[in-house]
Parts: C-alpha cells; structure tokens; sequence
C-alpha cells in the first residue's frame, strides 16, 4: 500500500473530478510551486509518444524550469494527431491563466485510453474549481485523481540530514500496467524542497531511475505516455557539496525503490511479486542477466503455478548475452 506523505514545503495539491471518467471518480490533479522552480523530467523512449509527453519534454528544454504539473487520468490522448496536441496545449493554457503564469511553466500529462482525444472542455469548465482545491494537504487527492487501472494510490517520503541542516522528498506515482524497464516507468512526481540547479537534478534522476524503476517490469510493455518528474522548491538545503548530494541521492533512491515496489505489487493480474538478484562481474552483466530473466514468459508462468522449475531460469539466463559457466552457476529460489 502506499507510504506516509510529507508536505514539502513550496508545493500546493489538487484532485478533482472533471467528468473524464464516469462514476464521479477523480479524474484530474495539479501541483502548483509557489514560484517557478528548477526542474528535470525522463521520458518514455516508445517511438510512439502521446502528446501531452511532446509538450512537456519540448518545454523542460526550454525553460530548465515548471510552476505546475497538470495531470489528467481516463484518457491518454496518445495516437490523437493534431487534434490531441491542441487539446493538451488547451488545458495546460487554461490553467496557466487560472495561475497567472507562462503556459510554459505547465508540465501535462496523461495516462488513459489511447486513441482518443482528450475531452479538453471538460478541463476548461473544470480549470476554475481545481485552483480553487489547491493545498499543502492535497497531496493524496492529486495521487488519487491519476489512477487508472490501479488498485492503490502510490506515495513515498524521506528526510534526509547533513552539516546539521534537514531536507524533505516526497514522491507520488501511478502505474500498474504498461510496465517495463526502458525510461522511467508510468507516471511519477518527486517533489523536494532542496535547492539544486536543474542539471544537477536531471543527472540525479537519470542515475536513481535506472537503478530503481528502470530495473521493473511487469508486462514488457512500455507506454506512449511515461514520465517522470523532479522539481525542487529550492526553500531548503542546498545542495552545495558532495556529502549533501549523496544524502539526496540516498533518500530518493529510498522513494523511487518504494514507488517501484508498489507498483509491482499493485500489477494487472499480478499474483506474486519477484525480487531477482544476480551477482556478476559486472553491473551490466548482472542488470542484463537479471533482464531476461524477469522478462521470460516461461519464468513468469512457472512463477505463477508455484513451480520452482529452475531450468527455466537458467535457461534464460543463457540467452542474456552474457559470458558464464553453467556448471558454476548458483540459483537459489526462495527467502535470503
């Protein structure tokens, strides 16, 4: 289930429902930085990319900097054509007016049905109301408002000390199906207050995703839509020598690890979650042998049937690429 949730200080939340999913259920999230903030986001390397992750990416370039991310659930607007980017560019429009701001600094984003266009009005009609919810403690109202297949919201916190100063992340997330180790994973939004310009923060993202999200899979799919972002208030530590930037890098290796976990756990259809650890000469060597083994259909229906076929494993562990001695090998299957 998901983790505790710690305010970080420079945010505001919202979630709402705006009509795009029926039943009333929450259909639409913001997180507003008291100012522009410096920022950092990965994207999904699908070649077929939604529109909302265009226009976010296009923007991170230019600005290096956000003030609000504006997340819709229930239709991913993926596959839309010009119609689709010119509902995204819409909504994030609409809020900007609603903030006072650039709709550059407005970072959208989707998660749903791909194929059709996203029901801009209903943002539109709904920009005024969501504002108007924003607060330090809607944070699980925005992590409700983008789910989809999910069972569970998915939320991580961590504090973190060094030279006798504090810092704080809190991660938010979604993601259940389409997940598969190629980028950063289904939707994710780490929040910190540290102060840390946006290259340092990209480079720190880049580096804990590939060791956490990046090593997660649960249906080999990769979406159209993943993305993944960082922003940093810049109210708290500064981030301003080696020993403060492990502590950082530490705490949201901790966040990203759980939000990964959960999902996992939370996977379409999934009974049983796996932890797979190899030990190599190399760390490529390992994540490549890990690979095909967390990804082989004949593992994953062994694991289903609670059959400890062990020649399964080993057999696709050979077809990783990777040079070894299967009569050295050692499988070992169950508790540490």
């Amino acid at each position: 289930m998901s983790e505790k949730i710690t305010k970080i200080r420079g945010f505001r939340f919202a979630g709402i429902a705006s009509g795009i999913k029926k039943n009333s259920k929450k259909d639409l999230g913001l997180i507003v930085a008291d100012r522009p903030v410096n920022a950092a986001g990965v994207f999904t390397r699908n070649l077929v990319r939604a529109a909302p992750v265009e226009v976010s990416s296009e923007r991170l370039k230019a600005h290096k900097k956000a003030q609000a991310l504006l997340v819709n659930s229930g239709n991913a607007n993926a596959c839309t054509g010009q119609a689709g980017m010119d509902a995204t560019l819409r909504s994030s429009e609409a809020i900007a007016r609603a903030l006072g701001i650039e709709p550059g600094l407005v970072l959208p984003s989707s998660t749903g049905v791909i194929g059709v266009v996203l029901p801009v009005e209903k943002i539109v009609d709904s920009t005024e109301r969501l504002v108007g919810s924003l607060s330090e403690d809607g944070a699980m109202e925005f992590a409700e408002a983008i789910l989809t297949t999910d069972r569970f919201p998915k939320t991580a916190s961590e504090t973190f000390k060094a030279r006798r100063e504090e810092g704080a992340i809190l991660g938010i997330a979604k993601g259940a199906g389409m997940i598969h180790p190629d980028m950063a994973t289904t939707l994710g939004f780490i929040l910190t207050d540290v102060s840390a310009p946006s290259s340092y923060l990209r480079a720190a993202l880049r580096r804990t995703v590939d060791k956490t999200l990046n090593r997660v899979s649960v249906d080999g799919d990769t979406s159209t839509n993943d993305s993944f972002y960082l922003l940093a208030s810049g109210v708290g530590m500064k981030l301003d020598d080696d020993l403060k930037k492990r502590r950082f890098e530490e705490a949201l290796f901790k966040v990203l690890l759980s939000l990964g976990e959960q999902m996992v756990s939370d996977g379409e259809g999934a009974e049983h979650a796996v932890t797979i650890r190899v030990f190599a000469d190399t760390e490529k060597n390992a994540k490549r042998v890990a690979h095909a083994i967390g990804t082989s259909l004949l593992v994953k229906t062994a694991l289903f049937g609670k059959d400890p076929n062990w020649g399964r494993i080993i057999a696709a562990a050979g077809r990783a690429g990777v040079r070894f001695d299967p009569a050295r090998a050692e499988i070992r299957i169950g508790d540490d």
